[in-house]
């Protein structure tokens, strides 16, 4: 009976394995990384055993909100994954899927990209075997073409080489992080998804809102479905900090309304109890003209150095800078004039803006055409970066396999 009894609890106590994993800041987010062949057989594809690896990576659920137990920063910027492999699409090199894990939900939302990650996909690619050799120089830089799965686009990413390896090193500064790196360029090719750029039709709406009002949106699939306010109309001034929203829960609830109700008008779900099972997508942004203000660092935001001033929010919290997707969104609805972004910036075409966020500013460049009577975005870019932090393996109990 002993031994019957020594033998059920090595069974029920398996040991934990170890699954070769990257950590890795891009832009302003980290996430853990990782090639598909190196996952274990029943989390390379697609299902409820590679969601469970994910989730016991990051340490989610956690119904403390800290994701203590796991590699997670318990923020939507620091609760995300990703996985790569070589590209089966011609003339691509790398395959990217995101993750992007729910803090206290047994979830993981596969619905869009992360922009601020993909600044280090290129990197990791390149270092990891992903991209041919005679793809890139001794020195310069390497221009890595990722098929961007989630969405379903390409995206160019430029990466700074020096001997043949990644250049993580330099003084580029993006605001947001505190150190400064080498500067990647990331093109975000055709970027608006499957179906119209403007579900509705319309560059801006009249969103009926319950318990909150009738207000003025733009609803534009570009980088990431978006939902684009005036920050006058929701009683903000668009230079708010993250401490000035998401300690305030009446906020969060009527931010979370808002976008419930303007993901039915985007057709991305059919009722607004669906959204909780979709928190990635879409997000909620606030803008307004450009305004003097100190960011989060305390840095001094001068309204002469920028064309507007954005706050997005990210997994029903404030984004402590902006979320690279995002900044897509606002560098393609800045271009399409009468749209809240491109009104906000003072209207008019235009091909680049600078926007202030909570961390300090970004420069986006956005290119759109009108085709038919339809607005196709062309191209998005802006400059990020991204460092390796740690690279080994990452230990997962086997039940959880």
């Amino acid at each position: 009976m002993a031994n019957a009894a020594h033998s059920k609890s090595k069974q029920a106590h398996r040991p934990q394995i170890k699954v070769p994993a990257t950590y890795i800041r891009g832009g302003t987010s980290k996430g853990v990384f990782f090639k598909l062949s190196d996952l274990p057989k029943s989390a390379q594809e697609p299902g409820a055993a590679r969601d469970q690896l994910l989730l016991r990576v990051i340490g989610s659920p956690d119904p403390y909100g800290k994701q203590t137990d796991g590699m997670g920063g318990a923020t939507s910027s620091t609760s995300k994954t990703v996985i790569l492999s070589a590209s089966d699409k011609d003339e691509h090199d790398v395959n990217y899927l995101f993750g992007q894990v729910s803090i206290d939900k047994p979830f993981v939302d596969w619905s869009g990209n992360c922009g601020n990650l993909t600044a280090a996909v290129g990197s990791f690619a390149v270092s990891n075997g992903l991209v041919d050799p005679s793809r890139i120089p001794e020195n310069g830089i390497a221009e890595v073409r990722i098929w961007q799965q989630n969405i379903e686009k390409t995206i160019l990413a430029h990466v700074p080489i020096t001997d043949g390896e990644v250049q993580e090193t330099g003084d580029f500064e993006l605001d947001g992080v505190t150190f400064p790196a080498a500067e990647v360029k990331v093109e975000f090719m055709d970027p608006a998804g499957g179906g119209a750029m403007f579900p509705t039709g319309n560059l801006v709406d009249s969103l009926v809102v319950p318990n909150v009002g009738t207000l003025q949106a733009t609803m534009i699939n570009a980088g990431i479905p978006t939902i684009f306010l005036n920050a006058e109309d929701i009683g903000y001034q668009g230079t708010e900090l993250q401490a000035d929203i998401n300690s305030d829960e009446k906020a969060l609830a009527m931010f979370e309304t808002i976008r419930a109700h303007g993901a039915v008008a985007m057709g991305l779900i059919n009722d607004v109890a669906e959204a909780q099972a979709r928190q990635h997508t879409p997000k909620v942004a606030f803008v307004a003209p450009a305004k003097s203000y100190q960011a989060s660092s305390g840095k001094e935001v001068a309204a002469n150095d920028i064309d507007l001033v954005v706050r997005a929010l990210s997994m029903g919290q404030l984004h402590h800078a902006m979320m690279g997707t995002a900044a897509v969104a606002i560098a393609v609805a800045a271009a399409i004039p009468g749209t809240l972004v491109n009104l906000a910036a003072g209207g008019g075409e235009r091909e680049q803006v600078t926007f202030g966020h909570p961390s300090g500013t970004l420069s986006v460049s956005g290119k759109a055409e009108q085709v038919d009577g339809q607005w196709r975005a062309l191209k998005a870019g802006m400059s990020r970066s991204a460092r390796v932090l740690m690279e080994g393996v990452v230990r997962v109990p086997a039940d959880h396999i």
